[in-house]
């Protein structure tokens, strides 16, 4: 398929606001795609998502700033963007910086222009064209004529929107249905809500409960396979992004686990003198890249704690109560690796686990309804987190070139709620609070890379492409005719950039007016 097809086809989408208009569009390509095989509407779905189905391939926006000139007529094809794109991810060892470049420069020789913008943003995860999961997901269910539900249950255990539409296009509802969970393939995780306190969470299970200790560590999602010889081990993040080689210690004490094929839930954390959390930089930069991985897992080792199992030794368990997933998991992995959690109905009892829990250096608690399934890829109902302060995970939408001491950083960052209706970006106030000098120094540098027109640095605010999800902790939510929202939050302050979420998952306008009891 031509290249080119899939531009015009982003472009259409991007160009109107209806979503029926985007779903025709979006349908109608995947359909032209499906004629060329089932390979390639796997890799147009992936596209049209805005997402390379290598994920990532080692090439950064700044990769892509010394581009050759672009070619005067089309010729690319998708399969041949994909191909270059599988060979540029494994480019390793000496001198990969020139070979990648190289490999980079002759893939965009043969673009155009529009073709040249285009892939630039799908390399670099901004392609911006109203297209989210759920259009692509009903685009996918209008082109192969199955029901829009068919698709969302694939997708959650599938992971990514390619594997399903190749499913639904070559075989329909029938394909859709034998699509299930894959032992070295990611699915999408289950999420929690979010409660102001513990009481309200029991509240809000009813019933007994299980408090679950919340670890400020990485999500991991671990998959054993060991019906070959040698077995393999997959590790993934929330994001489906897979971080094997980066954790090598986690890899071999999994491999060893007398199981045949396994499927965990969990979270990967640095501990510190006393089995004390390290703060959650130190996690964040030790699973960052596979780079001079043997030094630092001597220096920073990693520790594994799973609170649930998906899948064991053939048997699929997601429709399963947690409580019996819960007595699987406790039989299939050493005791130190469980989180610790206790059962209660009393909010007296849960607030003083959740106390210890938070004087011992953790990040709060998940109140968890032992009876439910396991809803993957959603908020189930039945995940309550609490955290002892008010936080959201928002989006930096602009920064400000600090005054004083902070003279020559970008400091002062403007923050952005989802709209859960609209599905556009809402600004909430802005802050520096919080902020260290290393911090200052780190976002000075990223927010050029993010910044709209790199440029352009004379003005005070530099607007940036939405892409940076930061923690931000704060007192309270009050009213206010200064931002779009009509709110601003009180004190706001930052406690983290969060590299390990995806702007989709930020919080929502509509949570942040809850809170306030709006």
């Amino acid at each position: 398929m031509e290249l080119s097809d899939v531009v015009a086809t982003s472009r259409s989408v991007a160009a109107t606001s209806s979503r029926t208009a985007k779903v025709e569009a979006l349908a109608a390509c995947l359909r032209r795609a499906a004629d060329d095989g089932p390979d390639v509407v796997e890799i147009v779905t992936a596209h049209l998502s805005g997402v390379l189905p290598q994920r990532r391939i080692g090439v950064s926006w700044r990769g892509l700033q010394d581009l050759p000139e672009p070619a005067e007529s089309s010729s690319l094809t998708v399969e041949e963007v994909d191909a270059s794109a599988t060979a540029i991810a494994a480019i390793g060892g000496s001198g990969s910086g020139t070979a990648r470049s190289a490999a980079v420069r002759e893939l965009f020789a043969r673009a155009t222009a529009d073709e040249q913008t285009w892939l630039r943003g799908l390399i670099t995860g901004e392609t911006r064209q109203g297209a989210g999961d759920g259009v692509m997901l009903q685009a996918v269910a209008k082109a192969a004529d199955v029901p829009d539900a068919a698709v969302r249950r694939a997708v959650m255990l599938a992971g990514f929107a390619g594997p399903v539409a190749r499913a639904a296009l070559t075989g329909g509802a029938e394909a859709l249905e034998a699509l299930t969970l894959e032992v070295g393939r990611p699915l999408r995780p289950m999420l929690a809500g979010s409660a102001p306190d513990v009481a309200a969470a029991l509240a809000t299970l009813g019933g007994e409960v299980v408090v679950e200790t919340k670890l400020d560590g990485i999500r991991l999602q671990a998959h054993v396979d060991n019906r070959t010889s040698p077995g393999r081990v997959h590790l993934f993040t929330r994001t489906l992004e897979e971080v094997t080689d980066r954790m090598p210690e986690i890899t071999e004490a999994l491999a060893a686990l007398d199981v045949e094929t396994l499927v965990l839930d969990g979270e990967v954390i640095a501990l510190g003198d006393g089995g004390r959390p390290q703060p959650f930089q130190v996690t964040g930069a030790r699973t960052a890249s596979s780079a001079d991985v043997d030094r630092l897992r001597d220096e920073v080792p990693l520790t594994p704690f799973f609170f649930d199992v998906l899948h064991l030794d053939g048997a699929d368990l997601l429709d399963e109560p947690a409580r019996v997933r819960w007595e699987r998991l406790a039989r299939t992995v050493p005791p130190a690796w469980l989180v610790p959690r206790t059962s209660t109905d009393d909010p007296a009892q849960a607030q003083e686990f959740f106390a210890d829990l938070v004087a011992a250096g953790h990040e709060g608690v998940v109140v968890k309804d032992p009876a439910l399934p396991y809803a993957a890829g959603r908020r189930g109902p039945g995940w309550v987190k609490v955290k002892p302060r008010h936080t959201l995970d928002l989006v930096v939408l602009a920064v400000e070139w600090g005054s004083g001491r902070r003279k020559g950083w970008l400091s002062n960052i403007h923050l952005g709620a989802r709209d859960a209706e609209t599905g556009g970006l809402v600004m909430l106030g802005k802050t520096f609070k919080g902020m260290t000098d290393e911090m200052l120094a780190w976002q000075t540098e990223r927010f050029r890379e993010l910044a709209v027109d790199p440029a352009d640095e004379s003005g005070w605010v530099v607007t940036l492409r939405p892409e940076q999800v930061v923690e931000i902790a704060f007192d309270g939510v009050q009213r206010s005719t200064r931002y779009p929202g009509g709110m601003a939050l009180r004190f706001a302050r930052v406690l983290r950039y969060r590299d390990d979420k995806p702007v989709s998952e930020i919080d929502t306008v509509q949570t942040v007016r809850s809170l306030a009891g709006w």
